[in-house]
């Protein structure tokens, strides 16, 4: 059956980073209940990715270290080797700092580069060559608010994803005569781990400054997924999933 899953290419194949918790975990789903082959890279959550493996069809999970290049070769060529193209790319793995500039070391600086932003040109320079090949592919960057904005005391995240954003429109320009799309997506507050941290009060705070006076689900970024894959005619732009927080 996997044989022949293999050779079906009604079946698109899809990358997506940092796949087994939060964003990327939802994205990962939907994608599947969609009828992709999802290859779900993950770095030190092994049984979470496991588990999505078991519990959804088609995904493969991959353990890589998405901010060490040789790393990423090797998660692209596995996806080559077993599927021979690649549909869509999505660069969701990040992590978040909350320290203030002077608080923030040259170590956690470079962590933060290499995670958000570095990754993402490791993953997007090997599919793209694939990519332009095929003449055709689909590269989507989870960005975020505070790469338009920026975030007082999250500096170094928030210039992380706005290089993001940079690198989104200029991919854009290069690749779109090969048939490849490139859009990012910027989420505002969103229901995950990564912003657990956040006492009730806070959350209150922020809430206060949303029109629509809700937190976002998960669910909500992973359908702009595939609304970005169904529109041939979207690339370049910065996706604000957020709302109206910066109305």
């Amino acid at each position: 059956m996997e044989e022949n899953l293999e050779k079906n290419i009604q079946h698109k194949v899809a990358i997506v980073t940092g796949g087994s918790r939060g964003i990327g975990a939802e994205i990962v789903k939907t994608l599947s209940q969609n009828c992709y082959i999802v290859i779900l890279n993950y770095n030190k959550s092994k049984e979470l990715a496991e588990k999505i493996a078991q519990d959804y069809k088609n995904i493969y999970p991959f353990k890589a270290d998405i901010s060490n290049y040789s790393e990423v070769q090797a998660l692209v060529d596995f996806t080559i080797k077993k599927f021979n193209h690649i549909d869509l790319l999505v660069n969701n793995a990040g992590i978040d700092l909350v320290k203030t500039i002077n608080d923030t070391s040259i170590e956690d600086f470079d962590n933060i580069m290499k995670t958000n932003l570095y990754s993402a040109f490791y993953s997007s320079k090997e599919v793209s060559k694939y990519m332009i090949n095929q003449k055709f592919g689909n590269i989507i960057n989870i960005s975020s608010i505070w790469g338009l904005i920026g975030a007082s005391c999250e500096m170094a995240y928030s210039v992380s994803k706005a290089g993001l954003d940079a690198m989104t429109k200029s991919l854009a320009k290069e690749l779109g005569l090969s048939n490849i799309r490139v859009n990012s997506i910027a989420p505002g507050i969103i229901d995950t781990e990564m912003n657990s941290f956040l006492s009730e009060q806070e959350k209150t705070n922020l809430l206060n400054e949303v029109p629509v006076k809700k937190i976002g689900l998960p669910s909500d970024i992973a359908k702009c997924i595939l609304f970005l894959e169904k529109n041939s005619y979207i690339t370049g732009q910065i996706i604000q999933i957020n709302g109206g927080w910066n109305i």
